[in-house]
């Protein structure tokens, strides 16, 4: 009997693919993307945008950027856009502001001049990190990186400060001396030069950095809960629709819907009457949700009202439109179960629901643009981080009317088989 039952099981299983998918396919799809999300991060494959202004135009700062641009974990951007003008300090925190990248080096004028004299009494020129602490790994490597750069590519350098301040406070250098460190200087230099892309890092001597966060706010704390908001809010709209996109396959198995098709409603107005009202469910969803964080956790929502509402009424709609042609797809409730949890959870994980997108390597950030997540949530990082004006949307919520329409397009097309029928 217990054997009978094992067969009966086992053929169960066979048939139905979804629950194959759920069974197998599922937990070896999360476990790829978190395994290539954590294994990543300290891979070379895991860049880090930089951006590069050179204040100084000295030769140590030129060694600087030539070292931070062989850093194999470091993507580095020296000029403004297509006119090739070397960045300056405004441009350059632009780039940050706008989330083109997570951190602009500035090397401010008078750092070669001032080189090796730090600590030796002299006044500290610092360079600045200005960076968006959204990404809270990001600054703390490139200044890591910084300091290795700066210590290996020019210690000959940081040997004649310190030689100059020396001469300054105890007197010249006998003409003996003078000759030995003449000597020494060019066999330095050599030295940094052949090691300038390799290991090991120096203490702070002779380099002073800070890092300076150009989004700091007043409400900087409850912008990125709105973060946490959406991304948790768009998983859990999607599988709200998704389950209510449902109700058209109980009309069908309970007839109903044959008898709606048999009146003057016809299968076009009878789906846009649904998307319509899975889109007014989850505005209101999303709505109670960012209230929620308004009360409780300080959230700017009223700060923001109209960027929260163009980009919330975007994302119901598309969600309505995914949960729609999820349900026409499916044959069952229990297909459309296990259709819509593999593919919201495999795009939640992707598109930084679960796991936030900038702290993703280069490779699997692009990946994410392929998930309806990733651009809804890159539209309220705008709107609540950025503080984007409403024209600076215009790519997240084009997107997301394009899904509307080609999921909209394809629930038609597969909802023919009950006019058929």
């Amino acid at each position: 009997m217990i054997l009978t039952l094992l067969r009966t099981g086992w053929l169960n299983l066979k048939r139905d693919r979804v629950a194959q998918a759920l069974t197998f396919l599922l937990p070896i799809v999360f476990f790829s993307i978190f395994a290539s999300v954590f294994a990543g991060q300290g891979s070379a494959t895991s860049r880090i945008r930089v951006a590069i202004v050179d204040e100084d135009r000295s030769e140590l700062s030129g060694r600087i950027l030539d070292g931070l641009q062989k850093e194999t974990s470091l993507r580095v951007t020296t000029t403004a856009g297509d006119s090739g003008a070397p960045l300056d300090r405004t441009a350059g925190e632009r780039l940050v502001r706008n989330g083109d990248v997570p951190v602009t080096v500035v090397i401010p004028k008078g750092l070669g001049e001032s080189f090796g004299t730090i600590g030796f009494g002299a006044s500290e020129v610092s360079i600045q990190l200005l960076a968006d602490v959204s990404d809270p790994i990001a600054p703390q490597m490139v200044l890591g990186l910084l300091q290795k750069v700066t210590m290996t590519a020019a210690p000959d350098l940081l040997m004649q400060g310190g030689m100059r301040q020396f001469e300054d406070q105890a007197g010249a250098l006998t003409p003996q001396q003078r000759t030995a460190v003449d000597t020494w200087l060019p066999q330095l230099r050599a030295q940094a030069q052949g090691s300038a892309t390799g290991g090991g890092s120096g203490g702070g001597m002779g380099l002073s950095a800070e890092i300076v966060d150009v989004m700091a706010s007043d409400s900087r704390a409850g912008s990125m809960v709105s973060f946490y908001a959406a991304g948790i809010g768009v998983m859990f709209l999607l599988f709200s629709c998704a389950g209510a996109g449902g109700a058209l396959l109980d009309e069908v198995e309970s007839g109903t819907l044959e008898r709606l098709l048999s009146t003057r409603v016809t299968m076009t107005t009878l789906l846009a009457g649904k998307w319509l009202f899975l889109a007014l469910i989850g505005f209101l969803q999303l709505a109670v949700m960012f209230t929620w964080g308004w009360l409780v956790f300080d959230l700017p929502l009223f700060a923001h009202v109209p960027g929260f509402v163009v980009m919330t009424a975007a994302t119901a709609s598309a969600a309505a439109a995914l949960g729609l042609v999820l349900a026409t797809l499916a044959r069952s409730r229990a297909q459309l179960s296990g259709l819509s949890t593999i593919l919201i959870l495999t795009m939640s994980a992707l598109g930084g629901s679960m796991f936030p997108r900038f702290l993703m390597s280069e490779t699997m950030q692009k990946f994410g643009l392929v998930t309806f997540n990733g651009w809804a949530l890159d539209g309220y990082l705008k709107v609540f981080w950025r503080n984007a004006p409403l024209w600076q949307l215009w790519p997240q919520v084009l997107v997301l009317v394009l899904l509307t329409l080609a999921f909209l397009g394809g629930a038609r097309l597969l909802a023919r088989r009950w006019e058929v029928a």
